[in-house]
């Protein structure tokens, strides 16, 4: 009799559990859905100005200053990022409510002077400055907090890409790696799905490719599998070190922040008198051309690399992801020429094997290939996942990461991001 009391007790609570999160959710991912559409179509919006009136790019400083102007008014003069929001879930601790809008206007005003940066890291401060304040107006304790933030990121990383199960996964598995933070499933799931659509009703597109060819895992291919993750893996090293390196040595030779800014933008414009437009803004398009053309340049990678240290070191705003997806796709596409795998499908691996290295997600990265590039080469990238979460170490574009456990044996390590 105990026992059924016990069951029914417990039944209830997790029917109440439920019933709760999926009202929150409702809240929460429409309100994400929407600033999640508005952003996606403001970065359009100015990507095409930028694009069409090209002048632009040598109004970089004024934007650099703009963007810091911003965020002294704002009272963010220690600039919160994605680490702070990466902290935040861990530590229980709250995001600043004033983030959301600055870290959307400063984004906007990056792409459309050019500055070389992406969408998710101002999607992820936004969903979890939208996350706190509406945590705040429940008044929900710190634990419960923690899973407002990961579900705010969810929502605004679906809206934006229209990937609502990566989404879902990224927020629980990024944050300390080796642990999923399995308590913000519903949330998450239930959040994410709820921006999805609604950012789809409200014109958002979701990114999807179309891979032709399917490999057959063989010996000879399963060797070539590997030896292309060794590239990716030495890669992210070098793209990871680069990013950190940028920013130690902006802030390390130019305290004044607008200073910063400006240094670096004159930097960015010697470098597109040297190199052209083609590595400035997200670089989606890259991405396009690796996967559908037939021609990319074998240095592509690496001057988006440089490109992207430098535009975040010195101050712009946005994320690191999107030139992710360039740097995989154009470094893919380059190692597979010479590997013998056909270049279009290694431009796809490329994506998802960086992605993975860069983020030490290898679940969410190997979600990420199924619904960007389909399922049909499901093997093959989780060959190439399982080798660059292995091979790229302990490094990570997000220095708050934790490493709770070890990549090569089962030992509790509790190391942070180098």
């Amino acid at each position: 009799m105990n026992t059924g009391k016990h069951i029914v007790k417990e039944l209830d609570t997790n029917i109440r559990y439920g019933i709760r999160w999926i009202a929150i959710s409702l809240l929460l991912g429409g309100i994400c859905g929407l600033v999640g559409a508005a952003f996606h179509h403001s970065i359009d919006w100015v990507t095409e100005i930028r694009i069409h009136n090209g002048f632009l790019v040598w109004l970089m400083p004024l934007g650099g200053l703009a963007i810091v102007f911003l965020y002294r008014i704002a009272g963010l003069q220690h600039e919160p990022g994605t680490n702070t929001i990466i902290q935040s879930v861990r530590q229980q601790e709250k995001v600043p409510r004033i983030l959301a809008p600055a870290i959307f206007i400063a984004t906007v005003i990056t792409h459309l002077v050019g500055g070389s940066s992406g969408r998710e890291g101002a999607a992820l401060q936004i969903g979890g400055s939208i996350a706190t304040t509406l945590g705040r107006l429940f008044r929900v304790d710190k634990k419960e907090m923690s899973v407002f933030i990961m579900c705010g990121m969810s929502a605004v990383f679906s809206a934006l890409f229209g990937t609502p199960l990566t989404a879902t996964l990224f927020s629980m598995e990024v944050v300390s790696v080796g642990v999923f933070y399995y308590a913000a499933l519903v949330p998450c799931l239930c959040s994410s799905l709820v921006a999805f659509f609604t950012a789809q009703l409200l014109g958002c597109h979701s990114v999807y490719y179309v891979v032709g060819r399917v490999m057959t895992v063989t010996p000879a291919n399963f060797a070539r599998l590997l030896a292309l993750s060794v590239c990716i893996a030495v890669v992210s090293i070098f793209f990871v070190l680069s990013m950190h390196t940028g920013h130690r040595l902006f802030h390390k030779y130019f305290s004044n922040p607008y200073i910063r800014v400006v240094a670096g933008s004159l930097v960015l414009m010697l470098l597109v008198l040297l190199f052209g437009t083609e590595y400035l803004g997200a670089g989606m398009d890259a991405v396009d051309k690796c996967i559908y053309g037939t021609k990319v340049a074998p240095y592509d990678f690496l001057l988006k690399i440089i490109f992207t240290a430098i535009t975040i070191g010195c101050g712009f705003k946005g994320g690191e992801i999107v030139p992710t997806f360039f740097i995989g796709a154009t470094l893919g596409f380059t190692v597979c020429s010479f590997l013998a795998i056909d270049p279009h499908l290694g431009a796809a691996l490329g994506v998802v094997g960086l992605f993975c290295c860069v983020i030490n997600s290898p679940v969410t990265s190997l979600i990420l290939g199924i619904e960007v590039f389909g399922s049909q080469n499901i093997i093959p990238m989780a060959i190439v996942i399982a080798f660059c979460y292995v091979l790229s170490g302990y490094f990570s574009l997000y220095s708050a990461q934790k490493f709770v456990y070890s990549k090569t044996s089962a030992e509790f390590i509790n190391k942070d991001a180098e």
